[in-house]
C-alpha cells in the first residue's frame, strides 16, 4: 500500500470504523480526566485517540451534510417532517411536556426527601411550565395554526397571566440560593455538561422564536416562550453550580450573593417584561377582533 493510499484510509476510514472509534475514545477521555492524570501515558493515549476521531469526523462532515440533504429530499417521511410546521411543533411540545413534567416531580421528590423547599420550588416551577404545555398541546393537535385565533389569542393571554404567578415560584428559587446559600457542588464533568445542555437549550429557545415568528401563531410563539423561561432558570441554576464547583477561593460569599442575585433578578424581569407583553399584546389584538365583527 503506497503513501496516498495509506493517509486515505488513516483521514477516511470507513463509518463503521468511525462509528466503532466513538465509544472507546469517550470512555478513555473521561476515564482519563476523571480517574488518570493528565501527564499519564493512559491520559495522553486518550488524548490521541479522541483527537484522531474528531479528526476523521470533521473531515466527513461534507459528506455527512451531502447525505442528509440527499435523505431530505428523496423519503416522504423526511420532506412531511420539514414541510409541516405543524407536526415539528407538536413533537417539541409533546418532549417538552413529557420533560417538564417528569423534571418537576422529580425535584419534588427530592424536596420531599430532603425536607427542603429549594427543591419544591423548582419543582413548583416544572410542574407549572408542564401544564402550560398541555392546554397548548391540546389546541395545536385539534386545530392547525390560525384556525381558531381568537382561542389563540386567550390561551396567548393566559400563558402570559400564567407567567406573573409564576414569578412567585422563581422569587422563591433565588431567595433560597442566595440569602441561605442553597446550592450544589457537582463533579466537573457533570458541571461541564449541565452548561452544554443550558447554553444549548437557550441558544435553540431564541432561535425557534425567531423561527416561529413567521407563523403568526400566538400558540407557537407561547410555547417558545415557556422554553426560553426554563432555559433561564437552568441559566440561573448553572451560574450557582459553576460557582461553588469551579470557586478557587478568591471570590467572598458576599461576592457571589450579589452576582446571583444580580443575575436572578434580571431574569426574573425578563420573564415579567415576557408576561406582560403576552397580556398586553393578547388583549389588544382581542379587542381588534372584536371590534372587526
Amino acid at each position: 500500500m503506497g503513501w496516498k493510499k495509506l493517509g486515505k484510509a488513516l483521514l477516511f476510514p470507513h463509518i463503521v470504523m468511525m462509528i466503532a472509534l466513538l465509544p472507546p475514545a469517550t470512555v478513555l477521555l473521561v476515564g482519563s480526566m476523571v480517574f488518570v492524570g493528565t501527564g499519564s501515558p493512559i491520559a495522553i493515549l486518550s488524548y490521541v485517540i479522541a483527537a484522531y476521531t474528531l479528526t476523521v469526523w470533521c473531515f466527513k462532515i461534507p459528506y455527512l451534510i451531502r447525505f442528509f440533504k440527499a435523505f431530505k429530499n428523496e423519503n416522504k417521511y423526511a420532506r412531511r417532517w420539514q414541510d409541516d410546521a405543524r407536526l415539528r411543533v407538536n413533537v417539541s411540545l409533546y418532549g417538552a411536556l413529557a420533560w417538564n413534567a417528569l423534571y418537576g416531580i422529580f425535584q419534588l421528590c427530592l424536596g420531599w426527601y430532603h425536607h427542603t423547599f429549594w427543591f419544591c420550588s423548582l419543582g413548583a416551577y416544572y410542574v407549572c411550565l408542564a401544564v402550560m404545555r398541555f392546554f397548548l398541546v391540546r389546541h395545536t393537535r385539534k386545530y392547525a395554526p390560525g384556525e381558531r385565533i381568537e382561542t389563540e389569542l386567550k390561551k396567548y393571554r393566559a400563558c402570559g397571566i400564567v407567567f406573573l404567578l409564576m414569578n412567585l415560584a422563581l422569587a422563591l428559587i433565588i431567595f433560597f440560593m442566595v440569602y441561605w446559600e442553597r446550592s450544589f457542588e457537582h463533579h466537573m464533568i457533570t458541571a461541564i455538561a449541565m452548561a452544554a445542555y443550558t447554553f444549548t437549550a437557550l441558544t435553540a429557545a431564541i432561535v425557534s422564536i425567531i423561527k416561529y415568528r413567521r407563523y403568526k401563531s400566538p400558540v407557537y410563539s407561547a410555547s417558545k416562550a415557556i422554553s426560553l423561561s426554563a432555559a433561564l432558570v437552568s441559566m440561573l441554576t448553572l451560574e450557582s453550580t459553576m460557582l461553588t464547583t469551579f470557586g478557587d477561593g478568591t471570590m467572598t460569599a458576599t461576592a457571589q450573593k450579589w452576582m446571583l442575585g444580580a443575575t436572578g433578578a434580571a431574569i426574573s424581569v425578563l420573564i415579567v417584561a415576557a408576561a406582560i407583553y403576552m397580556i398586553v399584546t393578547g388583549t389588544k389584538k382581542l379587542k381588534e377582533l372584536k371590534n372587526r365583527g
